[in-house]
Order: C-alpha cells, then structure tokens, then sequence
C-alpha cells in the first residue's frame, strides 16, 4: 500500500486488479448493469487521487467500498437531475460477451441477481458488503457509516427477504419447499 501511495504503478495495478472484481459486483448491486464499468473506474479514478492521504484508520478494502459507495451515489444524484431517455441494449452483444464460468449457468445468475436488487437498498448494500464482497460486519458498518447491530440486522432482513422472494418467485429455479 505504501508503494501505491507513493505513486508506484505497479503497487497501484496491484491493488486494482485485486479489488477490482468485488468493487464491480457492488457497484452492480448499487447501480444499473450498463454502469458498472463507468462507475467502477470512477471508484479508482478517486481511490488512485486520494492513495496519498490513506491514513490507514480502516483497511484498503473498507475504504475502497466506502469511496464505491460514494461514486454510486454521487451518480444516483446525477441520474435523477438529468432527464431520461429510452435506452436501447444491444442484448446479442451483451450475451456473446458472457464468458461461460465454473459457477452458477448464466439464467441461474442471472435470477440470483435480479433476487438481491430486489432488496431494499440499505439491505442490499449491507447483504453485498458481508455477503458477496465478504467484508465483515465491523468493516461494512465503517463503509455504510452506521452501527455494526444495523448491519447485522439488515443482513439478516435481507435473507429472509431472498428466502420468501425465491419462495414466492416461481421463475427463480428453485421449488418451494412443501411442509
């Protein structure tokens, strides 16, 4: 880290491609799939400025989630103020971009996906942070700015939500229990 703050970069590559994986996958959860990559090198566009003034008080990770969070936000804002327009998503593209991997088939991501953006925002920051980028409860209370109890709540909140949403979701590929 002392490396990346004095400008080294190979340290600073270091640390994106570390990191850069799980900041994407929050942003996702925060921010329109088609944003992503936008916001994610805003992230550390940001994080590369203020490498210099890093004073340490929580971990590199916490603090890159912390200034995630912000750049989603600072984005929301400017989403809202600026008027829509219909976009067109050039689905063919985005689907033969799709690298098959060793983990879930893509419909299967896909509706586990759809699932967690279906939490309330301050859920599914909470669940994201613990759960997927798998920051502990102490380091995603300091990124969300609130008690480590509210994060622990919002979490558990979160995954009774995702059980009676996958439950509920007959297009989830997963059978309700019987009994």
């Amino acid at each position: 880290m002392n490396a990346a703050a004095r400008g080294d970069t190979t340290a600073i590559t270091e640390l994106i491609g570390a990191t850069q994986r799980d900041v994407m996958r929050f942003l996702g959860s925060l921010a329109p799939s088609a944003d992503v990559e936008d916001l994610a090198q805003e992230t550390f566009l940001r994080v590369v400025r203020a490498l210099p003034t890093f004073a340490g008080r929580s971990t590199v990770r916490t603090w890159l989630f912390a200034i995630a969070r912000r750049v989603a936000a600072d984005h929301a804002r400017f989403s809202a103020r600026r008027p829509r327009t219909a976009a067109l998503h050039n689905w063919q593209a985005v689907a033969e971009s799709v690298v098959p991997s060793h983990g879930p088939r893509f419909e299967e991501q896909q509706a586990l996906t759809d699932l967690v953006r279906g939490l309330s925002h301050e859920r599914r920051e909470a669940f994201v942070l613990t759960q997927i980028a798998g920051l502990s409860y102490l380091e995603a209370a300091e990124v969300l700015g609130c008690p480590i109890g509210t994060v622990r709540s919002r979490v558990a909140r979160a995954r009774n939500d995702l059980i009676t949403a996958m439950r509920d979701d007959p297009h989830s590929g997963r059978a309700a229990p019987t009994g």
